[in-house]
This record gives structure tokens, C-alpha cells and sequence, in this order.
């Protein structure tokens, strides 16, 4: 709707037109417009027919120097623009005025355009001249497609790639007053930049409306349903009209922001959704860390058998040169002892923020001790076989018993290790990462152990000597007592080899800070194991029962 400027509008009761609604193209005010407009009168603009015509038509007067309707007063050019009834004078520029303005601004920026183009090639010749101008006709076209510019209300006016105004509608609400003057306000817009992909090209703000007196009914709606609120989205009725739709919640880990949305996003790998599935909430940061519950509880358990097999390594030392520390080589019993405890203090690496060098070091530490451990245990049960072997008369096996074949199977079993390691650094090594996905609500800090296959290769040697030393201690637990280790290396091997199978299903189905936990649950289980099955009964012999702890009394037994 828009008022034009005919003076029969005076007559009109435009009480009917209180609290109503209704669309008129955008504008906004252009600055000096109204004192512009109302400093314009007959004199002042003769040659303009338009301020003349409308000025004894407004007022109801005639022009001195103009023939006209002699029952109608003479105009003084004195009346004031102010006074008319806004049904008659607009004092702001609204509608297809504001239209008129923005179009004689584009067409003056292209033809600005234009003429800095001919000024350019205005050197040339003739004939190029000539078709230059040729090509201005078409110029002038290509230019206001996609044309865009700010005016001076502070709008940008575009034109689209088919040179039509690129512009929205605003919705006026019309407020009546009872001297018959009245005042439009703007209470919501269509803006058809967005229309018709999004909803928001509609907007409205119904508190600011004014309603007349007479409207006591619920307000229409426009819609054949509600709205779909943040947390659902808009699934189109098949066969329905285009506004009708069906509301459908979002589906897990999707969320939805605003009113009417057509589809549901993601939050990012940061966030999650809350429970009504509307606004992203951001992630907790977790690792296992040594000041929550379950860190202290393995810090100390590590710190516990690490003073545990201090001790027993403290023992033996202080009685190296008794018999049943020496019977079955005491320099691998302090081997098996120190990589028991390095194994033990490397589980400390796999508490904290995980860095760069702990994720390295925690992997190789765990793999080369491990390796070293069970290799000890090894090359102690091959002793126990060889020692029953080389008593027999007539067996050439005391020529194979020695330390340098120990030393040299113990370094072997390592050194492969050794190997596997260093290929899993120049291939993959472990890195510091950020698993976002695997549980909702958090963002778990772990080390990526890069090749995984390098990863269980190293798990899978480990278990390879387990089970070798199993087998050759099963064999050797019934050899008798003065040699033999062997009844404690099964059983210590049966539990290594326990907690490692069992391991790996576990590992795989944890998240999170409890898999880093199950990997230091299966280094202290098995270290404790090979710790406890094979140390106590000599260490209760040699400092409770020293008088067993003689040549005399080992000999002595059958």
C-alpha cells in the first residue's frame, strides 16, 4: 500500500486504516529529504509542472499567473507543506519514491561507467571508435547486471545477473491518530536476498504492533502447523501444500538452532549437542592424569612394587655370595630384578598429559624391558635343563654351561626386540593425539601409537618368549629340587601369558583413559607376577631360614 498525492484523499476516514498491516517496497530516509521537499514551491520551481499541479490541488487555491476555477482563493505561496494531512503529504520518502532515487543513482553510476570507458579509447581511431560506441550500447546493460553500491541512507543497492533490483518489502503497521494525521511504523521486513531458502527472509516483531480497537480475535495463522522448534527439523508432507510439513526430531550427535530449519548439522568435532539437541556444549578435555582417583591408585601401586623389588634386589645383593643366589646365575637374577623394576617405573610413563617424547618413550621402554625380563626368565630355565643335563655321567653338556652363552641368549632375545622397535620408529612412531569421537562428551588426549601392526608385533615377541620359556619350564618342573626354578617359571609364565591374552580384547573394547589403564593393569600384573611366583621362596630362605642356605643343605636334597 502507498498513499499518492490526490487531494479527493482528504475526505477519506482513514480511522478504517488504524492497526492495519500492510507492504511497501523498502526505503529508508535519505538525509536533507524533507527539508528538500518542503523548501520547493510554485516560485521557487516554475519550470516544474508537478509542484504546481499538486500545489493548488493540496491547498485548493489557484496560481496567480494561471487560469483556473474562479470560485477557488488565490494561492500565497505562503502555505506550509507541514500542514497538510499525511493522507495528502508523506514527509519522508517512502515506496516507489525511494525506488526512483536508487535507480537514477544506478543508472548515473553505469553512465559514469560508460563515459570512463570512451574517455579511455578516445585516442583512437575512427573506425575502432566506431566500435567502441557499438559496443557502449551493449555496455551499459552488462554493467547494471550484478551492479551494486551503498547510497547515501546507508542500503546497499545491487541488481541481480539479470539486472532486476535485488530488494525486500517492509511491513508497516498504520497507526491512526484522532486529529486525522497518523504515523507508519516498521515493524518487520521480507528481504528477498535470503527468500526463498531461508525462513528469516520473514521477520516480524508482533510486541511492536498495534492492533484496532475492534480486533478481539485470535491472531490467523498462516501455517497449516506449528513451527518446528531448535532440536527438530521440517520434513515436507508428500502430496501437501508447500507450507505444510511434519516436525522431526533431530537424530543423535545433530542439532538444530533456530525455528524451521530444513535440515540438522553436526556440532563440530569440539562440541556436542545438549539434550534438547539445540546448542552445542564444548567437550571436557581427559587423559589419565595422577591427580584424579585412578591415577593415584596406579601411581602408587607402581611406586609399591617398585620398592617391593628394590628390596628383593637389595637382598640377594647382600647375599651374592650365598649358595642359592649363586645357583642359578646370580647375574641374571639381578638382570631379571633391575628390568622387573624398569618395568614397573615405565608404567609411570603412561600417567599424564600425553607428550611427544612419553608417547615414544613409553612404548619402547615397555617393549625392550619386557623382552629383557622374560628373556632372563628364559635363559634361567635353559639353565635349570642344562644343570640336570651336565650331571649326568658321561654328558658333554658341561662344555654348553657357561655365562657367556647366557649373556649371549639374553642379549640375542633383547637385540631382536631392539630391532622391531627401531623399525616401528622409522615406519609409524607413536604421536600425541586427540580422539573426539569415541566417547560423546569428551576429548581424550592419548598417544596414537602410529602402527598398530608394529604395535602387536611387539606384544606378539613378547608373548613368543613367554611361551617358549613356558614350554621348556613345563618340561624341566620335575627336575630335582637343588637345580630347579622351573616349578615357579611355569607357573609365572602361565600368568604372563594369562594376562597378555587377556589383554588384548580388553584394550580393544575400552575408551579413553581406561585403555591406557588396562595397558598399566597388564604391565603391573605380569611384572608382579614373575616378581612374586619366582623370588619369595628364596628370599624367605635367606632371611629366615639361613641355615638352609648351604651348599651342605642343597646338596642334601633330593
Amino acid at each position: 500500500m502507498e498513499l499518492t498525492s490526490f487531494a479527493f484523499q482528504k475526505t477519506w476516514d482513514i480511522d478504517l486504516f488504524h492497526g492495519s498491516i500492510s507492504f511497501m517496497i523498502h526505503s529508508s530516509d535519505l538525509p536533507g529529504f524533507s527539508q528538500f521537499v518542503e523548501s520547493r514551491t510554485p516560485s521557487s520551481a516554475r519550470a516544474d509542472g508537478f509542484i504546481q499541479d499538486f500545489w493548488q490541488h493540496a491547498f485548493d487555491c489557484i496560481l496567480p499567473n494561471l487560469t483556473g476555477n474562479v470560485d477557488r482563493y488565490a494561492c500565497t505561496e505562503e502555505e506550509k507543506m507541514e500542514s497538510l494531512p499525511g493522507s495528502i503529504y508523506e514527509k519522508h520518502i517512502y515506496g516507489n519514491s525511494y525506488s526512483v532515487y536508487n535507480s537514477v543513482y544506478i543508472l548515473a553510476h553505469a553512465l559514469h561507467a560508460v563515459s570512463s570507458y570512451r574517455l579511455k579509447h578516445s585516442g583512437e581511431a575512427d573506425g575502432e571508435q566506431l566500435k567502441v560506441q557499438n559496443q557502449q550500447k551493449q555496455q551499459l546493460h552488462r554493467i547494471l547486471r550484478g551492479f551494486s553500491f551503498n547510497n547515501t541512507a546507508g542500503d546497499t543497492v545491487s541488481l541481480n545477473k539479470n539486472g532486476v533490483l535485488v530488494a525486500g518489502l517492509d511491513i508497516i503497521n498504520w497507526i491512526v491518530f484522532s486529529n486525522g494525521s497518523f504515523q507508519t511504523l516498521k515493524v518487520g521486513k521480507i528481504d528477498y536476498k535470503n527468500f526463498p531458502y531461508e525462513y528469516e527472509a520473514f521477520s516480524i516483531n508482533e510486541d511492536a504492533i498495534t492492533w484496532h480497537h475492534w480486533f478481539n480475535q485470535v491472531q490467523p495463522f498462516s501455517l497449516c502447523n506449528e513451527y518446528c522448534h531448535p532440536g527438530s527439523s521440517m520434513k515436507r508432507k508428500e502430496g501437501g501444500p508447500i507450507c505444510c510439513f511434519d516436525c522431526t526430531r533431530c537424530p543423535e550427535g545433530m542439532i538444530s538452532s533456530r525455528m524451521n530449519m530444513k535440515e540438522c548439522y553436526k556440532c563440530t568435532d569440539e562440541k556436542y549437542p545438549n539434550e534438547n539437541q539445540d546448542f552445542c556444549i564444548p567437550k571436557d578435555i581427559t587423559f589419565l592424569s595422577y591427580e584424579e582417583p585412578l591415577g593415584i591408585s596406579l601411581a602408587s601401586i607402581v611406586i609399591s612394587f617398585s620398592l617391593i623389588t628394590t628390596l628383593v634386589l637389595g637382598i640377594f645383593m647382600r647375599h651374592h655370595n650365598t649358595p642359592i643366589v649363586k645357583a642359578n646365575n646370580r647375574n641374571l637374577t639381578y638382570t631379571l630384578l633391575i628390568s622387573l623394576l624398569l618395568c614397573f617405573l615405565c608404567a609411570l610413563l603412561f600417567i599424564g598429559h600425553p607428550q611427544k617424547v612419553t608417547c615414544i618413550l613409553r612404548q619402547i621402554a615397555f617393549g625392550i624391558t619386557f623382552s629383557v625380563a622374560v628373556s632372563c626368565v628364559l635363559a634361567k630355565t635353559i639353565t635349570v635343563v642344562l644343570a640336570f643335563m651336565a650331571t649326568k655321567p658321561g654328558s658333554k653338556m658341561r662344555n654348553w654351561i657357561g655365562k657367556r652363552l647366557l649373556n649371549s641368549l639374553v642379549l640375542f632375545c633383547s637385540l631382536l626386540q631392539v630391532v622391531i622397535c627401531v623399525v616401528w620408529l622409522a615406519i609409524s612412531p607413536p604421536f600425541p593425539d586427540a580422539d573426539m569421537h569415541s566417547v560423546m562428551k569428551e576429548i581424550i588426549l592419548e598417544c596414537n601409537e602410529g602402527s598398530a601392526v608394529m604395535f602387536y608385533w611387539v606384544l606378539g615377541y613378547m608373548g613368543f618368549l613367554a611361551i617358549l620359556s613356558f614350554i621348556v619350564a613345563f618340561f624341566a618342573r620335575k627336575l630335582p629340587d637343588s637345580f630347579n626354578e622351573a616349578k615357579f617359571i611355569t607357573f609365572s609364565m602361565l600368568l604372563f601369558c594369562g594376562v597378555w591374552i587377556s589383554f588384548v580384547p580388553a584394550y580393544l573394547s575400552s575408551k579413553g583413559k581406561y585403555m591406557v589403564a588396562v595397558e598399566i593393569f597388564s604391565i603391573l600384573a605380569s611384572s608382579a607376577g614373575l616378581l612374586v611366583c619366582i623370588f619369595p621362596p628364596k628370599c624367605y630362605i635367606i632371611v629366615f631360614k639361613s641355615e638352609m642356605n648351604s651348599k651342605k643343605h642343597l646338596i642334601g636334597r633330593k
